[in-house]
Formats: C-alpha cells, sequence, structure tokens
C-alpha cells in the first residue's frame, strides 16, 4: 500500500501546484477557458479505440472478468461508455455494474473531468454513459469503450463530430489502445484519419499502443504471421513511419472458449504469447504511474507555455517604458528649445522691448510648459499608439527564439499575447506582470524538477501484493 499511497499524495501535490499557480494565470489570460486542472484531477483514463469488429468489449470483458460490455460480430454498441470503479460495492463476490449514469449527468458534475465535451451537442449526450463495476481491475484506473469506427459514408453520419470527440479523450487519457482484428487489419477509414490526423494531433506517441486482437482466430501461426504483416504494412501506410511501432498480440479466454469452431486450428502457437497478453494487461495496470509521467509533463508544457507568455509581456511593457522614456525626453528638449526659442524672439521683436529680464524668462518658461502639455497629450499619445501597432506587427520581437522548444511554445501561446495586447492596448501592470512571471516560473524551472525526482524515486519503491490485482497469467 506503500506505492498507491505514495502515488496519491504526489498526485494531490501536482494538482495543488496547478490549481494555486497556473490555473489563476491561464484564466486570466484567456489561456484556457476553464481550470487547468479540470481535465486531470480524475482517475488515471485507459481509452479503447478500435475497428467495431475489433473485440473492444469483449477485451475489456476479459480485463473485468464479467460479461460487462455487450459484444458480438455486428456494431453492438454505438456509446462511449466510461467503465469506473464502485468502492461501495468492493465486497461484492459477483462482479457487476452497481451504477449507471447517462450522458447529461456526466457532462454536468464537476466530480468527472468531461464538461469540456459540453460542446459536442446532444447527439453526442445521448451517445455518453458511465457504468460503475466493483471489478478490482479499475480500482486505479477507468476505461472509455468507444463507438467501433467504421467506414461507409451512411455509418459514419453519427450526428456528431467523431475525430473530435476521440481527439478530446485522448488528450486527456493517460494510455490508447488501438485495437485491430485478423479480418480487418486497420483499413476502415475512420481508423486511418484517427491515426494519420486525430491521435498525432492531440496526443504523444509513446501513448499510444497498438494490439491485434482475436488472434486465437487464426487458423495456425502461418495465417497470424500473414495477418500480423498485413498490419504492420497498413500501419506504415496510416501512421507515416517507416519504422513498424510494437503490436501487442491478445485475444480473450473468455470468447475462445465460448465459441462453437467448425473446424479444429491449431492452438499450440498461442501459448508462446502468453507473455504478449500478460505485457498487455501489465501496460494497462500501470496507467496511475503513465498518469502522474504525464502529470508531470502536463506542468512542463504549461508552465513554459504560460512563463513564456508571461515573458513577451514583460518585455513589452520593458519596451514600451524605455519608448515612453525616451519620448518624454525628446518632448522636454523640444519644449526647452521652444521656450528658448520664444525668448530669443521676445528679446529681437519691439512688441515685447519693454520688459525686463525676469518677465521675459517667465514668459519662455510658459510658453515652454505650454509645448511640453502639448507635447504630452497630443505627440505622445501619438507615439506611444505608434509603438503599440508596430509591436502588434513585429510581435515575435518580445522574446528569443533561439530553440526549436521555444519556437514550438512561442507558436502556442504567440495569438494569445497578440489578443491579450489589443485587447488592453497595452496597458497592465508591469509590477503585477512581473509577480505572475516569478511564480510561473518557479513552478516550471523548480517545480517540475522536484517532481521528475519524486517520480525517479518511485520507480524505486516496489510493488505490494495490495497494490494491484492479481496479474499471474491465466493458461489455456
Amino acid at each position: 500500500m506503500y506505492r498507491e499511497n505514495y502515488i496519491n499524495s504526489l498526485r494531490s501535490e501536482i494538482l495543488e501546484m496547478v490549481e494555486n499557480h497556473l490555473t489563476p494565470v491561464a484564466l486570466r489570460y484567456a489561456y484556457s477557458d476553464s481550470p487547468l486542472e479540470t481535465n486531470i484531477k480524475w482517475r488515471p483514463l485507459v481509452l479503447v479505440l478500435g475497428n467495431y469488429s475489433s473485440g473492444k468489449s469483449t477485451l475489456i470483458n476479459e480485463f473485468l472478468e464479467a460479461e460487462i460490455q455487450a459484444t458480438g460480430q455486428a456494431p453492438t454498441d454505438d456509446s462511449f461508455t466510461i467503465l469506473t470503479y464502485d468502492e461501495s460495492a468492493q465486497n461484492d463476490v459477483t462482479i457487476r455494474v452497481t451504477e449507471e449514469r447517462d450522458g447529461k449527468f456526466l457532462l454536468n458534475d464537476p466530480e468527472y473531468p468531461f464538461e469540456t465535451l459540453k460542446k459536442h451537442g446532444q447527439r453526442f449526450a445521448a451517445h455518453f454513459r458511465l457504468k460503475k463495476i466493483n471489478s478490482p481491475f479499475l480500482k486505479n484506473i477507468a476505461i472509455v469503450d468507444t463507438p467501433g469506427m467504421l467506414d461507409s459514408i451512411t455509418e459514419r453520419d453519427r450526428g456528431y463530430n467523431y475525430q473530435e470527440v476521440i481527439g478530446d479523450f485522448a488528450h486527456i487519457a493517460d494510455l490508447v489502445l488501438v485495437l485491430f482484428d485478423p479480418h480487418k487489419a486497420g483499413t476502415v477509414r475512420e481508423a486511418y484519419t484517427s491515426l494519420r490526423d486525430t491521435l498525432p494531433a492531440r496526443t504523444f506517441e509513446d501513448r499510444v499502443l497498438f494490439v491485434l486482437n482475436r488472434i486465437d482466430e487464426c487458423e495456425s501461426l502461418t495465417d497470424l504471421l500473414r495477418v500480423y504483416g498485413t498490419l504492420c504494412w497498413n500501419l506504415s501506410q496510416m501512421t507515416g513511419r517507416k519504422d513498424v511501432p510494437m503490436i501487442h498480440l491478445t485475444y480473450s479466454h473468455r470468447a475462445s472458449r465460448a465459441s462453437d469452431r467448425q473446424s479444429e486450428p491449431d492452438f499450440s502457437y498461442l501459448r508462446h504469447l502468453e507473455n504478449q497478453r500478460e505485457e498487455l494487461r501489465k501496460a494497462i495496470l500501470q496507467a496511475p504511474r503513465r498518469h502522474l509521467d504525464n502529470l508531470a509533463a502536463f506542468v512542463e508544457i504549461h508552465g513554459e507555455r504560460l512563463s513564456h507568455l508571461l515573458e513577451a509581456l514583460v518585455n513589452y511593457r520593458l519596451n514600451f517604458r524605455k519608448a515612453s522614456l525616451k519620448y518624454a525626453l525628446l518632448g522636454i528638449a523640444v519644449s526647452l528649445l521652444g521656450g528658448g526659442a520664444s525668448i530669443f524672439a521676445m528679446m529681437a521683436g519691439p512688441l515685447f522691448a519693454g520688459l525686463d529680464q525676469p518677465m521675459l524668462f517667465g514668459a519662455g518658461g510658459v510658453c515652454s510648459l505650454l509645448i511640453l502639455s502639448l507635447w504630452l497629450t497630443v505627440f505622445k499619445k501619438y507615439y506611444n499608439s505608434r509603438f503599440h501597432r508596430k509591436k502588434l506587427k513585429t510581435i515575435d520581437t518580445l522574446t528569443s527564439l533561439n530553440s526549436q522548444t521555444r519556437l514550438d511554445s512561442w507558436k502556442a501561446i504567440s495569438n494569445l499575447v497578440y489578443q491579450y495586447l489589443d485587447k488592453t492596448g497595452g496597458r497592465f501592470s508591469l509590477k503585477e506582470v512581473k509577480k505572475e512571471y516569478k511564480d510561473v516560473w518557479m513552478v516550471f524551472d523548480k517545480g517540475t524538477r522536484e517532481i521528475r525526482e519524486a517520480l525517479n524515486e518511485l520507480s524505486a519503491i516496489q510493488y505490494d501484493e495490495c497494490d494491484e490485482p492479481d496479474m499471474k497469467p491465466e493458461t489455456i
């Protein structure tokens, strides 16, 4: 239990860091529409994707050790289903669904990180639900079972943008499983779009695992190798990668025993792949550890981007102060020259010949003050406006872009800097922005370093027997 407690404690500290230091700045400068911790405060999330025939629900039932999700050769479930643990029923002997909630509840309950999915509309909400289950497998994770990917245009008319929903789930998921089956190894159009466009844009490559499921339906090892080679080729075309990603091989013991086969295939090859099934199971159960890594990356990415945003605003105000001082000094010089010129003109003109010297200098001083006042109210305002317009046109000059990391960060926040400067007209407190910059920079620099050190310590902590469900492989 020590390892589990350590994970929970570290997770709470990271969430507190985000809530207290990053979220206030993110909301103030329109970096985010909602608190940053909204999407990361819930339990580790595993997203399961795949063709309608890839056996997603069957494999999930295998892990949960109960028939929770409907299965079948044809599409049987067109809903996004959140499967989570019910601690109140953990002592029940029979694994079952203890509670169900619909999409409207999920999208409006702040306990869950799905409020941002409201934008997908009522049709999506009608195909979104939650099941609480007393399966030990879900003790530390939650699973998202998704509608099977389709191919034909009519079937794909779901009433909501499927790819955008997949992208939003992938963005908050700690692990994404992409399942294929031996009969349709990656040829579905929605699968192509997801792997080629959606997933690369919304998650990181190391969070995606490819799974060839239902391998027990291959008649022999030769048949399996043929399917495996086909999938490797299709993945290289869909992902655009020259190297072949790791593909986990698995199947469901429960479904295999229940199947009614007309022929007697050679299953001898399956015993050599039990380690593959076990590795996949372990990868899923290690989602809490991945969750911490993802939280650390989350703090690093948003801490870097927010500090970069504030740095640009600080530089703007410093440049503005420098330019404003220059304009002010120029105005003083012009007013002094104007005052001196007026004194000289009065001394040379017959109209003011009777004025004594103190009166001449007094009149010159008044003239100088008038010129300075005109400068500050008219000309300086014009120069400030010109400075602001110039900076908006050359906004990239507000920060150094001397590395690819800085370029990537600036690409993410430059438009926000422009919008904030345009909205405020460049008038905001330099002192306040400096204070916020120092605070966010401390999180990015010191905070993330401490998180990484804590994660290294976690790696040295051994698993306790109570930390995870029994992970011993089953036998055929």
